[in-house]
C-alpha cells in the first residue's frame, strides 16, 4: 500500500462534522418540539451499531496497518469519537428516563445523533480514502 494519497484531504472529515452538527441541531430541534419521539427500541440499534462500528474498525486497522493518506488519523479519530460517543450516549439514554419536551432531553438526543451520524459519515470518509489509495 503507498504512503501517498490523492484526492484525500482533511476536508472529509470536516464536511462530516458539520454535516453531522446540523443534523444534530436539527433532531434536538424536532425533540424539543416533539416532533420526533425516542424511543428505547431506537436506543438499543443504535447502540448495538456503534459496537459493530467499534469492531469493524479494529479489523479494518489491522488490515490497513500502513497509513494510505495524511488525513487518515483525522478520519479515525472522528470515527472513534462518533462510535464511543454514541455507545456513551445510547447507555446514558437507556439508564436515565428524561420527560418527552425537557431541554436536557433534546440536548442528549441531538449530541446521539450528532455521533451517530458522524459515525457514519466518517465511514465514508475512510472508505473514499481507502479506495483512492488503491487506484
Amino acid at each position: 500500500m503507498s504512503t501517498s494519497c490523492r484526492g484525500c484531504s482533511p476536508g472529509c472529515t470536516v464536511i462530516a462534522v458539520a454535516a453531522s452538527l446540523i443534523l444534530g441541531v436539527i433532531a434536538a430541534f424536532l425533540t424539543i418540539t416533539e416532533a420526533i419521539n425516542v424511543t428505547p427500541a431506537f436506543l438499543w440499534v443504535l447502540l448495538g451499531i456503534a459496537v459493530v462500528y467499534l469492531a469493524v474498525s479494529l479489523v479494518s486497522a489491522a488490515l490497513f496497518r500502513n497509513g494510505c493518506c495524511e488525513s487518515l488519523c483525522s478520519i479515525v479519530n472522528a470515527l472513534l469519537a462518533g462510535a464511543l460517543g454514541t455507545i456513551l450516549l445510547s447507555v446514558v439514554l437507556l439508564g436515565v428516563e428524561f420527560a418527552a419536551a425537557s431541554v436536557l432531553g433534546a440536548v442528549l438526543v441531538g449530541a446521539l445523533i450528532f455521533f451517530f451520524f458522524l459515525t457514519v459519515t466518517a465511514t465514508a470518509c475512510l472508505v473514499r480514502c481507502f479506495f483512492n489509495c488503491n487506484s
